[in-house]
C-alpha cells in the first residue's frame, strides 16, 4: 500500500492541476479575485515579485538605449480604425467608453449620461496612440531611432479568466520603436526578444524556446512576431514574451514619416514588444510543488526569512538580539547588484509560521533558537530541497556563503525545469503517434498528456487550422535554433524543410 503523503496544497498537481494552481496563488497570498468580473487584486507578495521583474527588465531596457514614457489609457476609436488588420484582431476584446458622466435615473440609481461624441477604447495595446505621438516627434532621420517603453495596465475583455495567466485587466510593459531602415528595426526586434529570453532563463529560471510565429499566430498587423515559449508542469506551453517587427504598416496608418539622408520623405520602420504579469503565472507553474510556491532567488520578494524560536521568556531577548543582528548584517550583502532581501518573522504562532513561508516560496528559511545561538550557528532549510532536509551552519559560514547558496538554488531550479522540458519534448514524424500524443489517455484528467512535439509542417494555413480544430493544438513557434531538414508535413504529408513546435497552450 502506498503511504499517503500530506501536502500543504490540495489538490496536488496530479489530482487537479488547474485547481492546484489556484490554491497556490491563494496559499502564497499573491493575488485574489476582485469584485470586478475577470480582474484581480495583486497583493503585496505578488506585487513585490512583479516589481523585482520590473526592476531587472527596466535596467536591461535602459542599457539598450530605451527610455520610459507614459501614454493615455483611452484611445479614440478612429485611431484603431486606421489599421484595419489590427482593429480586427482586437475588436472582440475591446472595452469601450461611451459616456462621460453618471446621472440619477428614474428609480434613484445612477445611469450613464453625457454621451461622448466619439467612443473611447480602453487600451488593449498602444501601437495606434503611440504612433500618433511618433508622427509628431519624428521629422528627420536625425530623430531616429526613437526607443520608447511604457509600464502600464491594459484591458482585454476576456470571457474565461485565470489569475495572472488571463485576466481582463493586467499589468505589462510595451516597448515601441521607430527606425530609419528595415535592417535596424529587424535587429531591434531580435534584440528585445533576447532581453526577454535572458529575463526568463537567468532570472525566472524558466527555460524557453525562441522562434517566430506563423502568419495565423502573429500579432495583428505585424510583419513578423518573435516569441519565447516555456513549458509548464502540465506540459502546456506558455507564451512568455513577444517582439514584433511591424514593417511600415503602422507607420503608414499613423503617418510616421521622415526625411532621409538623401532628402527623400519615407515612412519609418517600427517595432513593438512586451511582457506582462503572465510571467508570474509562469513562475508558479514552472517551479511550484505540492507544498506551494518555489521562487527563484534573483526575483524573490524575500530571499531569506529568519524565524527566531524562543519557548522560554528568559530566552527571548537573547534570541531576538541575535536574529536582529544577523538580519542587519545580511541586509548589507549584495546579491546580483542589489541588497539581499531579508524578512524577520517574530510572530508566536507555532508551526504555522514556517509553513506560511514554505507556501510563499522563500528560497532560504533560517531557524534560530537558543541551541543555535550557543553554537553561533543557524539551522537552514532550502525551498528547492525536501522540507525535512535541513542543515546547520555556523553563522559566519552562512554569511560568507549565502550568495553561493542562493546561486545554487537558482541554478538548480533552471536545471530541473530544463530537464523537465527536455523529457517532454519529442520529435515526431508519424501522424498517428502525433495525434495519440495530444489525445488524453485518461479522460478524467484530460490536462495530463502531451508536451512539445517537434514535427514537420508544410507551411499551409489549412494544415495548421486542421490540427488546431482536431486537437486544440497550435504551432507555438518556428524555432530559430534548427538547421534546414527535409521531411513530410505531419498533417498532409507534403514536403517540408523544417520542424515547428506544436503544443497545447495557455
Amino acid at each position: 500500500m502506498t503511504k499517503h503523503v500530506k501536502t500543504a496544497i490540495t489538490p496536488t498537481r496530479q489530482q487537479d492541476y488547474p485547481e492546484w494552481y489556484q490554491q497556490v496563488v491563494k496559499a502564497s497570498d499573491m493575488a485574489e479575485r476582485s469584485p470586478v468580473r475577470g480582474c484581480m487584486i495583486i497583493k503585496p507578495w505578488g506585487y513585490a515579485l512583479w516589481e523585482n521583474i520590473q526592476h531587472e527588465l527596466d535596467d536591461m531596457f535602459k542599457a539598450a538605449g530605451v527610455k520610459n514614457a507614459y501614454f493615455p489609457l483611452f484611445i479614440p476609436l478612429n485611431f484603431l480604425e486606421k489599421e484595419a488588420e489590427h482593429v480586427e484582431g482586437f475588436a472582440k476584446e475591446c472595452a469601450v467608453v461611451t459616456h462621460h458622466r453618471l446621472e440619477k435615473g428614474p428609480d434613484g440609481g445612477l445611469v450613464p449620461g453625457g454621451k461622448l461624441t466619439e467612443p473611447l477604447v480602453v487600451r488593449p495595446t498602444s501601437e495606434t496612440i503611440i504612433g500618433d505621438a511618433f508622427s509628431k516627434w519624428i521629422g528627420s532621420y536625425r530623430d531616429l531611432p526613437l526607443l520608447i517603453n511604457q509600464w502600464a495596465n491594459v484591458v482585454r475583455w476576456e470571457m474565461r479568466t485565470r489569475i495572472f495567466l488571463r485576466t481582463s485587466e493586467f499589468l505589462w510593459q510595451e516597448g515601441h520603436t521607430a527606425h530609419a531602415t528595415t535592417e535596424e528595426a529587424e535587429a531591434r526586434t531580435a534584440m528585445m526578444l533576447e532581453v526577454y529570453a535572458r529575463m526568463a532563463e537567468q532570472y525566472l529560471a524558466m527555460p524557453v524556446i525562441k522562434g517566430s510565429k506563423t502568419a495565423a499566430e502573429r500579432f495583428p498587423g505585424a510583419v513578423d512576431t518573435q516569441c519565447i515559449e516555456a513549458m509548464m508542469q502540465d506540459r502546456k506551453a506558455l507564451q512568455a514574451g513577444t517582439s514584433h517587427f511591424l514593417g511600415q504598416n503602422f507607420a503608414r496608418a499613423s503617418n510616421i514619416r521622415f526625411q532621409n539622408q538623401q532628402e527623400q520623405e519615407t515612412y519609418a520602420w517600427t517595432t513593438s514588444w512586451g511582457v506582462s504579469t503572465r510571467l508570474i503565472g509562469g513562475v508558479i507553474m514552472t517551479h511550484g510543488d505540492d507544498d506551494g510556491l518555489i521562487l527563484p532567488p534573483r526575483v524573490a520578494p524575500a530571499q531569506i526569512v529568519l524565524l527566531p524560536i524562543a519557548h522560554k521568556q528568559q530566552e527571548q531577548a537573547k534570541v531576538m538580539d541575535f536574529t536582529d543582528a544577523l538580519a542587519e548584517e545580511l541586509s548589507h550583502i549584495r546579491y546580483h547588484h542589489r541588497p539581499l532581501r531579508v524578512e524577520v518573522d517574530k510572530r508566536d504562532i507555532g508551526g504555522a509560521r514556517g509553513w506560511e513561508w514554505i507556501k510563499k516560496g522563500v528560497p532560504l528559511r533560517l531557524e534560530i533558537g537558543p541551541r543555535d545561538i550557543a553554537n553561533d550557528a543557524v539551522f537552514v532549510g532550502r525551498r528547492d530541497k525536501p522540507l525535512k532536509e535541513k542543515f546547520s551552519m555556523s553563522r559566519r559560514q552562512f554569511i560568507d556563503e549565502v550568495t553561493t547558496l542562493l546561486d545554487n538554488i537558482q541554478t538548480n531550479l533552471l536545471d530541473h525545469a530544463r530537464a523537465f522540458q527536455t523529457a517532454h519534448t519529442h520529435t515526431m514524424d508519424n501522424q498517428e503517434e502525433f495525434y495519440a500524443y495530444f489525445t488524453p489517455a485518461n479522460t478524467e484528467k484530460p490536462e495530463i498528456h502531451g508536451g512539445f512535439a517537434l514535427a514537420h509542417w508544410c507551411g499551409s494555413g489549412t494544415c495548421e487550422a486542421r490540427i488546431k480544430e482536431d486537437l486544440t493544438v497550435t504551432i507555438r513557434c518556428i524555432p530559430f535554433d534548427q538547421e534546414p531538414q527535409p521531411g513530410k508535413c505531419i498533417c498532409c504529408g507534403a514536403s517540408s524543410s523544417r520542424r515547428v513546435v506544436f503544443a497545447k497552450a495557455y
